[in-house]
């Protein structure tokens, strides 16, 4: 299994009882107005009016903007790595687990949304520090795990690749982001499935076997 990822900002976490808190609810907005907008381009009055509460209202939750975007990023991650998780204990096999990764970046592409952390990268010089460090978690927890399942692929023969495993890892996220936000401009899904079938095949040496058979 691969490496934890370092210790990241303790997410705020829905009440145990399933119902959404007024923070659960604020974050669910922020996160749509950055997926659909950027972290540049909304406000907390676009919260307040969307959830029909005060300004002084987010404030109580979330002291400042920066803070929230913290909080927004660690949720988010948490989601994500709670993801590889489960991708990692539904397969050994490094082709089905670079599969699964990529389809977490299909299904959100299909739910026309952008990755969250992909859109505030974009906007990373102009971040708070708080929200900086929240992402650079972010990837780090990705290449951790991609690292450590390309290492274990290419061990067992499943996998071949030139170069540190490392080094493939950031060109898989690098091209998946990439062509996320391209398909989404395009309005075209084929052109990721088309990329992501070009990355995959590039990598695993039993995907054609498998598709094949």
């Amino acid at each position: 299994m691969p490496a934890r990822p370092p210790e990241r900002r303790r997410a705020v976490a829905r009440s145990t009882d399933g119902i959404a808190t007024t923070a659960d609810r604020i974050l669910d907005v922020a996160e749509r107005l950055v997926q659909a907008r950027g972290y540049n381009a909304f406000s907390y009055a676009d919260i307040a009016a969307a959830l029909r509460i005060t300004k002084s209202s987010l404030h109580y939750h979330f002291a400042s903007k920066a803070d929230l975007g913290a909080h927004l990023t660690a949720r988010y991650a948490a989601r994500f790595l709670a993801a590889l998780d489960d991708i990692t204990q539904a397969s050994q096999a490094a082709p089905e687990r670079l599969r699964g990764y990529v389809a977490l970046y299909e299904n959100t592409l299909h739910e026309d949304q952008m990755s969250l952390c992909g859109m505030l990268a974009t906007e990373f010089v102009t971040l708070a520090e708080p929200i900086r460090a929240e992402l650079r978690r972010f990837f780090d927890c990705q290449d951790i795990w991609l690292t450590a399942v390309l290492e274990a692929g290419r061990s067992q023969g499943e996998l071949r690749f030139p170069g540190a495993p490392l080094e493939v890892a950031r060109m898989l996220v690098g091209s998946l982001e990439g062509v996320t936000m391209l398909a989404r401009f395009r309005g075209d899904s084929d052109c990721f499935d088309n990329a992501a079938r070009h990355l995959l095949d590039s990598l695993c040496v039993l995907c054609a076997r498998d598709d094949g058979a």
